[in-house]
C-alpha cells in the first residue's frame, strides 16, 4: 500500500493505492528519488515516488510518505470507487455495482496519430504521417496505417528506439494523388496478439480508451 500528499479537495480521502506483492516485487517496480541525475522535482513526485511501469498512472504514486504490507487489496476510495473496471461488458448508461469490478493494472495496446493534426489542408502529394504506440507491460510489434477510413490497412514503420513499457515511435510516408477529404488512421499490435479495436469498451468512467486513432484532413 501506497500513500501519497497529494492534495485532495475538501472532504475526500488520502490519495492510498495498493499493488498486489507480486508487481511491487517485480525488478522493474522502483520507488524512484532522482531522474536524469537530479532529484525529483516537485511536478514529479518530490521527494520519493513509486514507479509502476506498465500500469496506470495512478500506481505511481507521487509524494510517498508511507508503504505498509497488507494481507489484502486496500479499502479506500481510490481503489474502489475509483480505478476500477467491469468484470463482464455492460452496455452504455449501464450502472455498475462496485462488486461487479475490479482494480485498474496494465495499460491497452494503444496508438496515437501526432501528425497531421486535425483538420489540415495539405497538398498532394508526399505526407508524412508520425505517431506513438505503447501496451503496458506488453511491446508494440506493428503498427498499421489506413488512408480510407479503414477500408485498407498498411504497416507503418517502426522507429529503431525500442525499450519495454515505453513508446514506441512510428512514421508513414503516403502519396496522397488526388485532392479531396480523407481520413487516416492507425491501429497498432502488441505482443500478446492484441490489436486495437475500432470501438473501445465502454465503461462508466472511460478508463483505457484504446479505439483505433483517427484525423480528417484535407489535401488540395
Amino acid at each position: 500500500m501506497f500513500r501519497g500528499l497529494d492534495e485532495v479537495p475538501g472532504k475526500v480521502p488520502p490519495f492510498i493505492r495498493s499493488i498486489p506483492i507480486e508487481k511491487a516485487l517485480d525488478a522493474d517496480t522502483l520507488i524512484a528519488t532522482h531522474m536524469n541525475g537530479s532529484p525529483l522535482t516537485k511536478n514529479h513526485g518530490f521527494p520519493a515516488r513509486t514507479l509502476v511501469p506498465g500500469w496506470i498512472g495512478a500506481a505511481s504514486c507521487k509524494w510517498l510518505t508511507e508503504i505498509k504490507l497488507l494481507d489484502a487489496e486496500f479499502v479506500g476510495n481510490f481503489m474502489s470507487p475509483g480505478y476500477r473496471f467491469p468484470n463482464q461488458p455492460v452496455k452504455p448508461g449501464d450502472a455498475v455495482k462496485p462488486e461487479d469490478t475490479h482494480p485498474l493494472t496494465a495499460l491497452n495496446v494503444k496508438s496515437v496519430i501526432s501528425g497531421p493534426s486535425e483538420g489540415a489542408s495539405l497538398k498532394a502529394g508526399k505526407i508524412a504521417v508520425h505517431g506513438a504506440a505503447w501496451a503496458g507491460e506488453a511491446d508494440i510489434t506493428k503498427v498499421e496505417i489506413s488512408t480510407d477510413a479503414g477500408a485498407s490497412w498498411s504497416p507503418a514503420k517502426l522507429g529503431h528506439d525500442q525499450a519495454h513499457y515505453a513508446w514506441r515511435l512510428w512514421s508513414y510516408d503516403w502519396k496522397a494523388g488526388q485532392s479531396g477529404d480523407y481520413t487516416i488512421q492507425s491501429r497498432a499490435i502488441d505482443s500478446l496478439g492484441r490489436t486495437q479495436p475500432t470501438t473501445a469498451v465502454w465503461n462508466p468512467s472511460g478508463y483505457l480508451y484504446n479505439a483505433v486513432d483517427q484525423v480528417k484532413i484535407h489535401v488540395a
